[in-house]
């Protein structure tokens, strides 16, 4: 299994893409703990294949089912375990890669460590597939945080070098959170949506495929949340993110773009405002020495282009140790970013519910 280890929650996802079923193991969660099922199953079909033109074709229901952990429709404290059977699988469509790795795909480093007993169909553990497994666990904590008044939502920031409109990292309003949920495609600007739908498309005919940007927010935590070093916001929050397949970076309040700036242009000078510490501006993305600051918690993280694509690449024979050309079947997303979304919003989810459970009122 692979697994994440919080201060208080502990997550074991398991299974791969083909297999009979995939799924999740949570132990952590307080007893006592009413899950809106429903919620849940909405928040898991953002994610599910096959919804739309521009994801790929497989068409799973993705209805997880509980099999411990849950008594009277409540948490009752024991580990709680639930999978997701899978039902449609074409495991065909991978016979000719069982000896030639995919590029950017983890074919050739799985062959490397588990010495050709991995199993291939479909990206195997390795698969984004499961997410699913990913998003019960964090769509469990959304619920439990929004009781404690915290919020997270994401919005598609670019795809193919389109740029949706960035959220006001000083203020973010709860309206704020529940207009960008309630879109089917999430962007802030509308009129960004169409643009990237288009570069999506045009990808998509021509067999290749295109990676974004996604932009997360929470609000609602409060000051003094985390810790210094190694056991940050900012780390912990990581960790859980890159458990997320085709994730190759995070930055957290300004970023990258930080390094750009003097300090007297990046600095956030402290205020009073409404009777509370805060900041003017909100540059540490809510965030400063691994301590949440009370403002909004923003961060971005970019999602490289699906791998599998439809067009000839070049690749090698892993037992004839020859260079061959390879053309891949099945079916593939064009771009993994609009479903990588609430995923993204799992992640966080898990991460900031771990390190809530640590806070001394």
């Amino acid at each position: 299994m692979s697994s994440f280890y919080g201060h208080n929650i502990k997550l074991s996802i398991f299974g791969q893409s083909h297999s009979e079923a995939i799924g999740v193991t949570i132990d952590g969660l307080p007893a006592g703990f009413e899950i809106n099922f429903e919620e849940l199953q909405r928040f898991l079909d953002r994610r599910a294949p096959g919804r739309n033109a521009y994801s790929t074709g497989r068409r799973e229901a993705d209805k997880p089912e509980f099999v411990s952990g849950i008594s009277n429709g409540k948490t009752c404290g024991a580990p709680l375990t639930a999978l997701i059977f899978n039902t449609d699988k074409r495991s065909a469509d991978y016979d000719n890669l069982r000896d030639i790795p995919r590029p950017s795909h983890a074919d050739y480093a799985a062959r490397m460590k588990y010495n050709g007993f991995e199993d291939s169909a479909g990206g195997g553990h390795f698969s984004g597939r499961l997410t699913s497994a990913l998003c019960i666990a964090g769509g469990i904590c959304i619920q439990i945080l929004k009781e404690k008044g915290i919020d997270i939502a994401t919005h598609i920031d670019s795809i193919g070098g389109i740029k949706d409109t960035r959220f006001d990292m000083a203020d973010i309003k709860k309206e704020d959170i529940e207009k960008i949920l309630s879109k089917q495609f999430p962007v802030i600007d509308k009129d960004k949506a169409a643009e990237m739908l288009k570069i999506i498309d045009k990808a998509k005919k021509s067999g290749d495929s295109v990676g974004g940007t996604i932009e997360c927010a929470a609000i609602g935590i409060p000051a003094g949340i985390g810790d210094p070093i190694f056991d940050g916001m900012e780390n912990r929050i990581s960790q859980v993110i890159f458990g997320i397949p085709a994730i190759k970076g995070i930055e957290f309040g300004n970023g990258f773009q930080c390094a750009a700036l003097l300090g007297s242009q990046n600095n956030d000078a402290f205020c009073i405002s409404n009777g509370t510490i805060s900041t003017k501006t909100n540059n540490h993305g809510g965030v400063l020495g691994g301590i949440t600051s009370g403002m909004p918690l923003v961060f971005r993280v970019a999602v490289k282009p699906t791998p599998s694509i439809a067009l000839e690449q070049d690749s090698v024979d892993m037992s004839l140790m020859e260079n061959v050309k390879l053309e891949i079947h099945g079916r593939h997303d064009p771009c993994i970013v609009p479903r990588a979304v609430p995923c993204v919003e799992a992640a966080a989810a898990i991460a900031v519910y771990d390190a809530l459970l640590d806070y001394k009122q």
